[in-house]
C-alpha cells in the first residue's frame, strides 16, 4: 500500500482533521496566555500564531476531502435516515459555516502578532488580539462538540426508531 492510499483512507483522514484541530486549538490557547502576560517575544508570538493558523488550514484540508470524498456518499445518507436526522440538518451545517470563520481569525491574529510589541501596545491591540485568539479557541471546541454529536449520530445510524 502506498503512501497516498495511507493518507486518503478515512480513518487517517479524520485523525488528520482532528489531530490539526486540537495543534490550531492549542496554539490559540497558547497565544492567549501570551497575550495575556508579557507575550513573550515577538517571534514567539508569530510562531506559534502560524503552527495554529497552519494547522487550520490542514485541518480544513483533511476534513474537506474527507467530506467530499467519503461524508457525502457513505455517512450523511446514514445519518439523515437514523434517529438523528437534524445531526447533519443542523449540527453538519453550522459546523461547516461557523469554521469559515476560524481560519480568518486566525489570519488577522497572525497578521497582527508581526507588528513590533511596542506597535501592538500603543494601538491598544494586545487586549482585542488576545480576545480575537480565545475566540478562535472557543469556536474550535465548539466545533470539536459538534463533530462528537455527528460522529455518534453516523454510529447510531444503523438503528432506526
Amino acid at each position: 500500500m502506498d503512501l497516498l492510499t495511507i493518507i486518503q483512507s478515512k480513518p487517517v483522514l479524520i485523525g488528520l482533521h482532528l489531530g490539526l484541530a486540537i495543534v490550531g486549538i492549542d496554539a490559540f490557547l497558547w497565544l492567549f496566555g501570551k497575550l495575556r502576560g508579557d507575550g513573550g517575544s515577538r517571534k514567539s508570538m508569530i510562531v506559534t500564531a502560524a503552527v495554529g493558523t497552519i494547522a487550520f488550514i490542514g485541518s480544513w484540508i483533511a476534513g474537506g476531502y474527507y467530506y467530499v470524498v467519503y461524508y457525502g456518499t457513505l455517512v450523511k445518507p446514514i445519518i439523515k435516515s437514523g434517529l438523528a436526522p437534524w445531526a447533519h440538518n443542523i449540527i453538519m451545517e453550522t459546523k461547516e459555516h461557523i469554521f469559515l470563520f476560524i481560519i480568518p481569525l486566525a489570519i488577522t491574529v497572525l497578521l497582527i502578532t508581526f507588528l513590533e510589541k511596542k506597535d501592538m501596545d500603543r494601538l491598544e491591540l494586545r487586549r482585542l488580539t488576545g480576545r480575537l485568539s480565545l475566540t478562535v479557541v472557543i469556536l474550535g471546541l465548539l466545533i470539536g462538540a459538534m463533530g462528537f454529536i455527528i460522529s455518534a449520530a453516523a454510529r447510531w445510524g444503523g438503528i432506526t426508531g
